[in-house]
């Protein structure tokens, strides 16, 4: 279920989720799909190509949240994806919104 967007307050369960997705995942709309879904769930971060072929995506925001985003994304770009690998770190607050990096 998709929460209404709402003014980000970081708060004490919010962390930083970081996922490197392997597989055909450029030249696809990957990064695209990945701003768009985000802009349902109240999370922040950024999306970039890498130069070994996959693609980094940071999502930072309450931990069901992120959760949530990186579900539906992983749902819609599934047959790109061949594998994903995740990190977890503190919430850092560098992001004000959620967008492609390059």
């Amino acid at each position: 279920m998709r929460l209404p967007r709402r003014a980000y307050n970081v708060g004490m369960a919010d962390k930083q989720c970081i996922v490197h997705f392997s597989g055909n995942v450029q030249g696809v709309g990957f990064r695209y799909t990945a701003c768009r879904v985000a802009q349902g769930y109240n999370v922040t971060g950024t999306v970039r190509n890498l130069p070994d072929g996959r693609v980094e995506c940071i999502a930072e925001g309450e931990a069901a949240q992120i959760e949530a985003f990186l579900r539906e994304l992983s749902d819609q770009m599934d047959s790109y994806i061949r594998s994903q690998c995740r990190q977890t770190a503190p919430h850092s607050g560098r992001f004000k919104s959620f967008g492609v990096s390059f």
